[in-house]
C-alpha cells in the first residue's frame, strides 16, 4: 500500500526575477515499510524534494498524497498537525533547544501533540524507553553541549519516533558524523525499518544508501533512475558494489 504518492511535482523559485525550476514533473510512490534513499550531485534538488513531499515547503504544481491526504490542499495549521503527529524528521544539523535537557528535547513534540493527550509521566516513560533502546539513557539529563555528535543524532532519532510517526524523513542524517557514529545511526534506522517504519532519506553516502530497499537518483530536478536493492545480496559489500556501479553508469 502506498504511504506516499507524488504526481507531477514541480517546485520553482524566483531569484532576481529569474525563474529557477528546481523540481520538474517528479513522479514516484513509496510503499509502507520501504526505506528509500535519494541520491544525486549537489544542487540536484534532493533536499528540496524531501521538504516538498513532507509538507515543509510549498509545491508550485502537482500533487503529494500522504496516507491518502493531498498535502497540497492543506492549510498551514493542518499541515503542522500532520507533520507533528504522523511524520518524524531527522536532519544533518541536530536542531535541539539549548535550554532543555536531552530527554526534554526528545519528548517536546509529544507535549505539543493534540493526538496523544497523555499524562506527562507517560510521555517521560516513553521517551526514556526510546533512549534505552538506542543506548543513550545515561545522557537523559545532560545538556546538548555535553554529549557527542553520535549520541545527539541518536537522541534526534528518539525525538522523531516519540509521536509514533507513520513515516520518517531524514536529510543527510549521517552527514556530520564520523564513520563509527554513522554506522551506529544507520544500524538504528535499519532496525526501525525492519520493524515496519517507512523511511525516506537524502544521502551522499553509498554505504548509507546501500542499506535501503530502493535508491532514487536525481539530476537537475529530474529523477534519472531508480535502483531496487530489495532483491540484492544481504552482503553489504556486494550491495555497495552493485549500487556504486549503477551510480557510475548514471554519471555519479
Amino acid at each position: 500500500m502506498n504511504i506516499l504518492k507524488v504526481k507531477d511535482l514541480c517546485k520553482t523559485y524566483i531569484v532576481n526575477k529569474r525563474q529557477n525550476n528546481v523540481l520538474k514533473n517528479i513522479n514516484f510512490t513509496i510503499d509502507e515499510g520501504e526505506m528509500v534513499a535519494v541520491m544525486g550531485p549537489s544542487g540536484s534538488g534532493k533536499s528540496t524534494l524531501l521538504y516538498a513531499v513532507s509538507g515543509m515547503d510549498h509545491l508550485t504544481a502537482g500533487e503529494v498524497s500522504f496516507c491518502g491526504k493531498n498535502i497540497a490542499q492543506m492549510g498551514e495549521r493542518e499541515l503542522a498537525d500532520l507533520r507533528l503527529d504522523e511524520m518524524g524528521f531527522i536532519f544533518q544539523r541536530m536542531y535541539m533547544l539549548k535550554n532543555l535537557t536531552i530527554l526534554d528535547n526528545i519528548i517536546l513534540p509529544a507535549t505539543q501533540s493534540k493526538k496523544l493527550r497523555e499524562p506527562r509521566r507517560e510521555t517521560v516513560r516513553r521517551g526514556q524507553n526510546l533512549m534505552r533502546r538506542l543506548g543513550i539513557i545515561d545522557i537523559a539529563d545532560n545538556d546538548i553541549n555535553e554529549v557527542s555528535g553520535g549520541q545527539l543524532q541518536r537522541a534526534c532519532i528518539c525525538r522523531s519516533m516519540i509521536n509514533g510517526p507513520k513515516m520518517i524523513f531524514a536529510d543527510e542524517p549521517t552527514g556530520a558524523l564520523n564513520r563509527t557514529s554513522s554506522d551506529g545511526v544507520m544500524e538504528e534506522l535499519t532496525k526501525l525499518n525492519s520493524e515496519g517504519t517507512t523511511l525516506m532519506l537524502v544521502t551522499h553516502d553509498v554505504k548509507v544508501a546501500s542499506k535501503c530497499t530502493r535508491v532514487m537518483y536525481i539530476v537537475d530536478g529530474n529523477i534519472k533512475g531508480e535502483y531496487d536493492l530489495s532483491s540484492c545480496s544481504a552482503q553489504m559489500r556486494e550491495r555497495e558494489r552493485a549500487l556504486n556501479n549503477w551510480l557510475l553508469e548514471l554519471g555519479w
